[in-house]
């Protein structure tokens, strides 16, 4: 066997790690460690801007791989092992930042602050990611080693493939440049110079109702590539029926209505597609994703069965001392590591609850212990799962937010039944979720992480270590990143709504009595739910006796969707207060059926029935292009299109976008607090005139990105 050329995808007889166990490399170093450590700070944030602008985000192991052979080349020879933990301390960024941004903006749309919550969401990010870690450690030896052969984990076996060819040499870091330095320029030249229009759109006088319309990013151009033509499409194809088949027939049914109809509150006929989307297509979207998310964790109910009875024999197995660890490659942090650990966590999560309450949602100490053994309990569960699926359908297919669901179902359905139904309580399940989500995230990319240790024949003990430390590292990020954007992407809209302020309507409550807004004091209210007031945060002004301005917060804007915590949102406010447009949620869930019926795995189309299709349709033209550069070629495995030259491109356009992006709301922040020059950069219009605002010329330019992507797609590595 030891003659036979190494391969990641030989049968279980046949394989060997690439690196034998009686080899004794460089592993675990300070270089290796630190470095690690700033690319989890840095795809950390990079995730959190692209997961709240589109939606989903994309594994960050193969381009921090990449990066990583390149730059400790530089510094003199790097081992492979030493690579290897650069990705898994890296990696951890991109994992616990999909599970903050998929439930902890939640509390924003339920009318809580997030802007001075910086620490709060840091403990919850520190807190899921080690509970993701932890409870993965019991599991790896079954689910990685024993089931090699049954569960492929794609990505980690594409990892490891690239760290092999980084040992041999080749061309792959040069691909992942290119696309951070094309990227680079073409984001900052439409972002902060406005050179050209970020969101080309026509809305057709022939079908009232419809905007055709794409947000031109290169973030957005490199997942299309990543995830392919066959989701790509699957996504868009739900974005074409909510806004080129449902809205204009809602205009078209709705246009000679003169009243409002629930939950909007203004008549039909003078409502843009923004208000039809927001209004009515997103219920029924919250529906959609809710049930595809449902019926996904359904069908994994046999897997969730078969992985948790095995991982409980083989932790029984461990505690009796059977599992043998005869080689550094079976060596794990101990059992009581993680069961201290998990009571650490306990302590943390009831520390955190009890003495530092979110404002307005304080809860008492029984509650608190209870939410945080619900945290141990659904997050042993879900992190079991995660791994099972991720090693079957890869990371990007990892229902997170499905469990998340049933999670705040769950938890939401046995508050109801204790009577804890106020908006404290509503705080308190979605911080629940939200660990569980960020737990189960995490395990999903864990093991990946460990799989490619297995395969390159990494110490799992020095994986784990590191994957506590990206946690920590990227902790620090995610929550910055997040207030950072809900600040920085903010506007203040007038907004004339008439209320009187001592009857408030159901729904609608007055936050603070003193909101300062441009030198003048207003009494801030929040809308959740209200027949009468649209869904938002809003400054009343005392003198006039009525709302006078609407404050649109970064998250939750139309920059920043954040599609999956807006659902969690309408999930827990629907069941607590049992007020939601239920029949626009069922059209949605009876849809989703639909598809199903048809053959079509949903969750998909789900997604991209929920967001914007601008979101969609720029995200459809990265799955094109993928489908152009590979007509022609052979089909390559799962494993070789996670590192073809056209990802790795791809992956260096989504890093460029996510951190140019970031500068850009930086600089906004600045010049509104008057640390610099309002509009300093801004000169599109001054040196192009008019053409700055064109349509045509965003169509342009990001054709031309798209072909920059095409064209290196094409060109072998070398």
């Amino acid at each position: 066997m030891a003659d036979k050329p190494w391969s990641s995808t030989a049968p279980p007889e046949d394989f060997r790690p690439y690196v034998e166990a009686s080899s004794e490399l460089k592993e675990f170093t300070w270089r290796a460690v630190i470095l690690g450590a700033l690319f989890g700070i840095l795809f950390g944030a990079v995730s959190v801007y692209v997961g709240l602008r589109a939606g989903l985000t994309v594994s960050a192991s193969i381009p921090i791989s990449v990066l990583s052979i390149s730059i400790l080349r530089a510094f003199g020879r790097a081992t492979i092992l030493e690579n290897n933990i650069v990705q898994t301390t890296g990696s951890a960024g991109e994992s616990v930042a999909a599970g903050v941004i998929f439930t902890l903006p939640a509390l924003i749309f339920m009318g809580f602050s997030l802007n001075t919550e910086y620490w709060r969401v840091f403990f919850l990010a520190l807190i899921g990611g080690w509970l993701g870690v932890l409870f993965m450690i019991p599991l790896r030896r079954q689910l990685i080693v024993k089931e090699h052969g049954n569960l492929l984990y794609p990505e980690g076996t594409a990892c490891a493939d690239v760290l092999v060819a980084g040992e041999r040499g080749g061309s792959f870091a040069s691909r992942v440049f290119w696309g951070l330095g094309i990227g680079g320029v073409y984001t900052w030249l439409m972002t902060a110079m406005k050179m050209w229009n970020d969101q080309p759109e026509y809305r057709p006088g022939w079908l009232p109702g419809s905007s055709f319309r794409a947000a031109i990013t290169s973030e957005y151009l490199g997942v299309g590539y990543i995830i392919g033509p066959k989701i790509a499409g699957t996504i868009f194809a739900g974005g074409v029926f909510s806004w080129l088949v449902l809205m204009p027939a809602i205009r078209f049914f709705g246009q000679g209505v003169t009243v409002p109809l629930y939950p909007s509150t203004i008549p039909i006929p003078q409502m843009d597609p923004d208000q039809l989307w927001t209004t009515y297509v997103r219920p029924m979207g919250a529906g959609a994703v809710a049930a595809s998310g449902l019926i996904t964790l359904l069908r994994t109910l046999p897997t969730i069965f078969s992985a948790l009875t095995t991982g409980l024999k083989d932790v029984r197995a461990q505690r009796d001392g059977s599992a043998p660890q005869s080689s550094r490659l079976d060596r794990d942090l101990s059992m009581k590591f993680v069961l201290v650990g998990s009571i650490v966590l306990i302590v943390m999560m009831w520390a955190l609850l009890t003495f530092k309450p979110i404002p307005g949602a304080s809860t008492g100490l029984f509650s608190n212990l209870v939410a945080s053994l619900f945290v141990i309990v659904f997050g042993f569960l879900f992190v079991t799962v995660s791994s099972r699926i991720c090693g079957l359908i890869g990371t990007s297919s990892n229902p997170v937010s499905g469990m998340t669901i049933a999670t705040l179902m769950a938890t939401c359905a046995m508050f109801l039944v204790a009577g804890w139904t106020g908006g404290a309580y509503a705080a308190l399940a979605i911080t629940i979720g939200g660990v569980v989500a960020i737990a189960s995230a995490n395990a999903g990319a864990t093991s990946q992480d460990l799989k490619t240790g297995y395969l390159v024949g990494a110490t799992p003990v020095k994986q784990q270590i590191g994957l506590i430390v990206g946690v920590l590292a990227a902790s620090f990020a995610i929550g910055g990143t997040l207030i950072l954007m809900n600040k920085g992407l903010e506007e203040f809209t007038p907004n004339v709504i008439a209320i009187n302020l001592a009857q408030l309507p159901e729904g609608v409550k007055v936050e603070s009595q003193n909101y300062t807004h441009a030198g003048k004091n207003y009494v801030l209210v929040n809308a959740l739910g209200s027949g009468e007031v649209p869904d938002g945060k809003y400054l009343y002004n005392a003198d006039t006796q009525q709302i006078e301005i609407q404050w649109v917060q970064g998250i939750g804007s139309a920059k920043a969707a954040a599609p999956q915590a807006r659902l969690m949102a309408t999930v827990i406010n629907g069941i607590l207060t049992q007020r939601l447009p239920w029949r626009l949620v069922l059209l949605g869930v009876f849809l989703v059926i639909g598809v199903e019926l048809l053959g079509v795995r949903s969750l998909s189309f789900a997604v991209g029935s929920y967001l914007s299709i601008a979101t969609t349709m720029a995200i459809f033209v990265g799955g094109m292009v993928r489908w152009l550069a590979e007509r022609g070629q052979e089909k390559s495995s799962d494993a070789e299109s996670e590192v073809s030259p056209g990802s790795l491109y791809s992956s260096g356009l989504i890093a460029a976008g996510g951190v140019i992006g970031l500068l850009a709301i930086i600089i906004k922040v600045l010049e509104d607090a008057g640390w610099m020059t309002p509009d300093r950069f801004n000169v599109g219009g001054r040196l192009l005139g008019s053409l700055a605002t064109n349509n045509w010329m965003g169509v342009v330019m990001f054709a031309l990105l798209a072909v920059s992507l095409l064209v290196f797609a094409r060109k072998k590595l070398e």
